[in-house]
């Protein structure tokens, strides 16, 4: 099985070329490209049978060079690969046979291996798969209580009560906790439906607090307020459909 590998980022390339070469010597990376453009290009000369798409990258994102190769008469097989779970519809609408999240489970993999070897024989048409994902995005998750992060090249481990807000920047969410800042990969979307009501709120489409690190509310000359917290960090945004969430008692 010839592959191609997309993915602006360099280690998560190699990563995903490592966990592929454990599985099986009959897997040939024949390119590691880091934007959607060498993509599109690469996949168009080497035909490979599969490319392994990131979807979002620069220029072109995944889910766009998904749409140009529909376009040409090629054989190869799309499988995203992402650190978001948003669009999973989108990606099987795209015609993909498969869409990983990061970070990547080797078991995981296997399995996506197993259902390329038998791609002819799908057992699940696109439509199914979008109903599945729809209720899986909707179903009830377990409250969150300990998370992964990452701090450099370092794992750690951190019970949920020592965060003091979740804040998404580019493709990764900054964990801030009173002694020091880690990385996630997990999407706010998908953070607020584990943390506690009563304990986070999301004021802003890219920040979660948490409410008692909140010393006070404040607006600017122009009437946007902001929350400034008890860290003394810079002052977090609120955005409009949040500011309900501090009107006076």
């Amino acid at each position: 099985m010839r592959i191609i590998i997309a993915d602006d980022e360099p280690l998560l390339r190699h990563h995903l070329g490592k966990l592929l070469e454990d599985i099986s010597p009959d897997l040939q990376i024949v390119a590691s490209v880091g934007d959607g453009a060498q993509a599109l290009e690469q996949v168009t000369s080497l035909q490979p049978d599969v490319v392994f798409l990131d979807i979002r990258m620069p220029g072109l994102d995944g889910l766009q060079v998904a749409s140009e190769l529909n376009k040409l008469d090629l054989q190869t097989n799309i499988v995203f690969v992402t650190a978001y779970d948003d669009h999973a519809i989108e990606a099987f609408e795209e015609g993909a046979i498969d869409y990983l999240v990061k970070p990547i489970d080797e078991s995981r993999l296997l399995k996506t291996i197993r259902r390329l070897e038998n791609a002819q024989h799908r057992s699940m048409p696109n439509e199914d798969l979008i109903t599945l994902i729809r209720q899986n995005q909707t179903q009830h998750l377990e409250p969150l209580t300990w998370i992964k992060v990452a701090k450099g090249e370092d794992i750690h481990i951190i019970h949920v009560d020592e965060v003091m807000l979740f804040k998404a920047e580019d493709k990764y969410v900054t964990v801030v906790t009173k002694d020091a800042e880690y990385i996630i990969r997990t999407p706010l979307r998908l953070l607020c439906r584990q943390l506690c009501g009563n304990t986070f709120w999301q004021i802003h489409r890219s920040v979660i607090v948490r409410i008692s690190a909140i010393s006070r509310v404040s607006k600017d000359e122009l009437g946007k307020m902001f929350v400034e917290t008890t860290m003394g960090r810079a002052r977090l945004p609120v955005s409009r459909s949040a500011q309900s969430l501090f009107k006076q008692m």
